[in-house]
C-alpha cells in the first residue's frame, strides 16, 4: 500500500512538472529563455541574452588570426586631410591602425554633445530600456539610472565617485537628433558599410575599458569629442611574439579607426575633463 502511494504522489509531482513545463513554454527557445531570466531577477524587455558567455570562453573558440594584420607595424599613425582613396589604400582593410586629427572638424555637435545634452535628449524615452548597455564597474543597471545621477556625481565634483559607461541608441527620435550633431567621416570610401546604431561611451578620468576583443563584424571607427583618451591595442595572443603592443592617446576632435574583433584594445580617460 505504502509503495503505491508514492507511486501516485511520483505521478502525480510528474503530471504538474509537465504542465507547468507546457504552461510556460520550457520545449521552445524563447520560453526557455523567458524562465532563466525570471529565475535570475532580470528584466525579460530589458536583457538581450538569457545567457552569456564568458569573455575567456569566447576567446579560446575564436577563429585564429593571420598575423599579416600587425607584422611590421611599430605606431599608431595620425593624419590629417587624407582622401578617401588614399584611407582606402593604406587603412581600410590592411588591419593597421590609424588616428584622423582633423576628422570632427566640420561636426555642429563638437561642443554640444555632452551629460547634460544626453540627459535632456532621453527625459521621458521609453525605449531606451531596450538598448544594449554597458555598466563596467559602475552600479548602474540601465541607462535610465545613469541619468539619475547626482549633479555633482555627473560633473566630477570632489569627493564623488567615478564613473564610466557605454551604451547603443535604439530610441528613433534621439537618433534623428543625433544625426544632425555629426556626419559621416569625411575620409571614409564610398564603399563602406555605415552602420545605423550609435554607440556612446562617456565617463571619468582614470576610468575606461578594460583590455578586451569586439565581436562586431566590422572596423570601426570612434570619435573623441571631448576629454583625452589613452588606447593601449595589443595584437591576437597568437600573434604576441611576432607584433607589438601599441599605445596612443586621442584628443577632442580626432576620429580613431581599427578593427576592434582583431585588435585586444583598452581605454583610460586621462586627467581633465569628462571623456
Amino acid at each position: 500500500r505504502g509503495q503505491g502511494s508514492l507511486l501516485y504522489f511520483l505521478a502525480g509531482v510528474v503530471t504538474v512538472t509537465v504542465a507547468v513545463a507546457y504552461g510556460l513554454q520550457l520545449y521552445t527557445h524563447a520560453g526557455l529563455a523567458r524562465a532563466l531570466l525570471k529565475w535570475r531577477g532580470y528584466d525579460i524587455y530589458r536583457e538581450r541574452c538569457a545567457v552569456t558567455l564568458p569573455d575567456k570562453l569566447v576567446n579560446w573558440v575564436r577563429p585564429a588570426e593571420d598575423c599579416t594584420m600587425c607584422v611590421g607595424i611599430t605606431q599608431v599613425d595620425k593624419v590629417s586631410g587624407i582622401l578617401p582613396e588614399e584611407f582606402e589604400t593604406k587603412y581600410a582593410y590592411s588591419g593597421k591602425p590609424v588616428v584622423v586629427v582633423d576628422g570632427t572638424l566640420s561636426w555642429p555637435g563638437r561642443h554640444i554633445l555632452t551629460f547634460q545634452f544626453f540627459k535632456d535628449l532621453y527625459n521621458g524615452s521609453l525605449e531606451q530600456v531596450a538598448c544594449q548597455f554597458f555598466p563596467y564597474e559602475t552600479e548602474f543597471r540601465s541607462l535610465r539610472e545613469v541619468f539619475r545621477m547626482s549633479d555633482d556625481r555627473a560633473q566630477m565634483r570632489d569627493g564623488t565617485k567615478p564613473w564610466y559607461i557605454g551604451w547603443s541608441n535604439c530610441d528613433n527620435h534621439v537618433a534623428r537628433v543625433l544625426k544632425e550633431q555629426y556626419s559621416r567621416p569625411y575620409f571614409l570610401p564610398e564603399t563602406s558599410e555605415n552602420k545605423k546604431t550609435d554607440w556612446i561611451f562617456m565617463g571619468s578620468p582614470g576610468y575606461g575599458a578594460k583590455m578586451h576583443v569586439d565581436s562586431v563584424s566590422h572596423p570601426s571607427w570612434q570619435a573623441q569629442l571631448r576629454g583625452r583618451k589613452k588606447w593601449t591595442l595589443q595584437p591576437p595572443p597568437e600573434c604576441i611574439y611576432q607584433c607589438n603592443t601599441l599605445e596612443i592617446i586621442v584628443n577632442p576632435g580626432e576620429i580613431i579607426v581599427l578593427d576592434t574583433n582583431r585588435w585586444y584594445h583598452q581605454t583610460v580617460i586621462l586627467q581633465g575633463e569628462m571623456s
